[in-house]
């Protein structure tokens, strides 16, 4: 039986960054992933969601170009050939991650791993009727769809968390998957045409990014959420102008709503003591997403396990001597470049690099047009932990750059300094394209760098990226 130094289970965001890594460093490392390298990001999510959004925000510009002094007759789009692109564009960066397992020396099995046990001798993992051995194992199995057990949404009695409550799994057991009405993220990068209408279950992140794309296209949208605001976690304040921007677009949205039922394309939902109902060609199921514990034989090893995840320390370690957890399974920071990082911090301590995972700057991206970005304390989070601040925000528009490409454009930049030693703690903002310059507040709240330490630093002029400078002598 051939031993690795690593046996990784996973090939999304955690699991190939980690290979990579590892694999540079001179570990013999293998890696066992049953679909496609990526996980879900990849294939799933962030990447084809990003290209079909990209779609949508070209279409936009061009139909809105007169506002810049550029003109065009019959501006169309072809929902095939977006469909079409984000497939491609998918392809060839699957090619790209296998690409680099292969440069790093990498071993990908493409099946199905089952984890055998622990021993003196590291960990047993069978794939196919062949048995590998690990001096440590990195378990990097993501997350799938939550589908919350409401009548007519999921099948009678399907699927069980280990606390008792009963849930679904994306995979088998939405309730009219076989019509094709309700969908989660998975289904709906399946579409084969445009719908009509659609009403999504659930205001946040991946719900909004798929309210941007179809009410670009002028899909009918309707978003119910259970929350008094969408975004949850977000800066309450941007979230509001990000609901407000999209409401005058066309967009719907019933806040504080619970719903209770799904009949056919008609969702049920108790707001304000009334019960109403509404309707959808297509219904999307977006109300966040859980760790993948189950189906590789994880008790197996005796892990211990904390809010549906894999309970890990600061440097990613299980209960289990050698036994590691990256990513979305640990149920912590569902977020790719999370994922990511913890991964490379799992590889620099096997490598002799102390490391620890740190959570304090770790951004939050919204890719809707505009984009929302945010790193660090929000207001509301700030004040729940009994921080003392001080917050300055101003407009996008006091960026030249943001004026020049942004007509009729609105957003904000927000910037929240702790009070006693004048450090940044929170970066929160709404325009084009912040998503582009939230890694600047990342590296100030990672290097704790004050409001003078900051001002300091020279912004290329003329970039959107001066607003943040700009707030910053706006306290």
């Amino acid at each position: 039986m051939e031993q690795y130094d690593l046996i990784i289970i996973g090939g999304g965001p955690a699991g190939y960054v980690a290979a990579e890594r590892a694999g540079h460093k001179g570990l013999k490392v293998i890696l066992f992933e049953k679909k496609s390298m990526g996980g879900v990001c990849l294939n799933e999510g962030c990447i084809p969601t990003k290209t079909l959004l990209y779609s949508a925000k070209i279409y936009e510009n061009a139909l809105h170009g007169d506002k810049y002094g550029v003109f065009g007759d019959n501006i169309r789009f072809d929902f095939s050939k977006l469909m079409a692109r984000k497939n491609k564009v998918v392809r060839k960066l699957v090619a790209g991650v296998e690409g680099k397992m292969k440069m790093h020396h990498v071993t990908v099995v493409n099946a199905e791993a089952i984890i055998v046990g622990r021993s003196s001798e590291g960990v047993e993992v069978s794939s196919g009727g062949t048995s590998y051995k690990g001096k440590n194992l990195l378990i990097c199995t993501g997350s799938e769809a939550f589908v919350p057990p409401i009548p007519g949404l999921v099948k009678p009695g399907e699927g069980v968390l280990s606390n008792g409550t009963k849930t679904a799994s994306a995979d088998t057991t939405l309730s009219n998957s076989e019509n094709e009405i309700i969908l989660t993220n998975r289904e709906i990068l399946m579409l084969k045409e445009q719908p009509t209408s659609l009403v999504i279950i659930g205001g946040g992140v991946i719900g909004m990014e798929f309210a941007s794309f179809f009410n670009s296209l002028g899909t009918k949208v309707t978003v119910v959420e259970m929350l008094p605001e969408i975004l949850g976690g977000l800066d309450l304040e941007i979230s509001a102008m990000m609901r407000a921007h999209y409401a005058k677009k066309g967009v719907e949205f019933f806040l504080s709503a619970k719903v209770v039922q799904v009949h056919g394309n008609k969702v049920v939902f108790e707001k304000d003591g009334a019960t109403q109902t509404i309707e959808g060609e297509k219904i999307l199921v977006s109300v966040g997403r859980r760790p993948v514990t189950s189906g590789f034989g994880l008790e197996n090893l005796g892990v211990e396990l904390f809010r549906g995840g894999i309970k890990v320390d600061e440097k990613m370690r299980t209960n289990v001597p050698g036994v590691f957890a990256a990513g979305d399974v640990t149920g912590f920071s569902l977020l790719a470049h999370t994922a990511s990082r913890e991964g490379e911090v799992v590889v620099n301590n096997l490598t002799g690099r102390a490391d620890r995972m740190r959570y304090n700057a770790i951004p939050g991206v919204v890719y809707t047009n505009p984009e929302v970005a945010g790193v660090g304390e929000t207001e509301e989070s700030a004040r729940a932990k009994g921080l003392k601040f001080k917050v300055a925000k101003l407009p996008m528009a006091f960026a030249g750059r943001f004026v020049a490409e942004n007509e009729g454009g609105s957003g904000i930049c927000k910037v929240l300094i702790g009070e006693k030693y004048g450090e940044v703690i929170g970066v929160h903002m709404l325009g084009n394209p912040c998503s582009e310059m939230i890694y600047g507040a990342c590296m100030a709240i990672e290097q704790e760098m004050t409001l003078e330490q900051m001002q300091e630093v020279v912004f290329p002029h003329p970039t959107v990226s001066e607003i943040f400078k700009e707030t910053l002598f706006a306290f």
